[in-house]
């Protein structure tokens, strides 16, 4: 099943994120959060001029609207559909990025590090809390991103967890 949130003008503009409240507080009040893994897509309705020949990445009022989702839901890219390429995107909104029309889309390593490092510490706390099983999908996580990070990185984080 495939849960949408669909953005435009409007809520990018006014940095209202209530298109998402509206889909994902429902989730998390029904309780069982972990049902609803990697099931998320956002769909941007931005409109724009037809020469604009910008990735929506590459918009500051769209990054802004995602800094702010990040803000309120700092574990959202576990919702978000992997294999649709969300992460990637979301990845994209919040970490310096070039894009190369023969490699794509290029993140600044140094900024893509610490994105990862801290979206793993604070999902790391999130799923423990929520009693979900966390490495495998830790792992899965940085692997789409581009690291493999030891078994030993993640005994440490649940060390700290108990």
């Amino acid at each position: 099943m495939t849960i949408t949130i669909t953005l435009n003008n409007d809520s990018i503009y006014s940095l209202d994120i209530s298109p998402a409240l509206a889909v994902i507080e429902p989730l998390l009040q029904e309780g069982n959060v972990s049902s609803y893994e990697q099931q998320l897509r956002l769909e941007i309705n931005y409109e724009r001029v037809a020469n604009d020949p910008r990735e929506l990445s590459e918009i500051p009022e769209v990054r802004l609207w995602f800094v702010r989702l990040d803000t309120k839901y700092p574990w959202l890219p576990f919702l978000l559909d992997w294999k649709a390429g969300e992460l990637a995107r979301y990845a994209a909104m919040l970490v310096p990025h070039q894009f190369s029309s023969k490699e794509g889309i290029q993140y600044n390593p140094e900024a893509l590090e610490i994105f990862l490092m801290h979206k793993i510490f604070i999902l790391s706390d999130w799923l423990h809390q929520k009693n979900i099983p966390s490495p495998s999908r830790l792992k899965s996580l940085a692997q789409i991103l581009g690291y493999e990070l030891d078994d030993a990185f993640f005994e440490m984080i649940q060390k700290t967890n108990s």
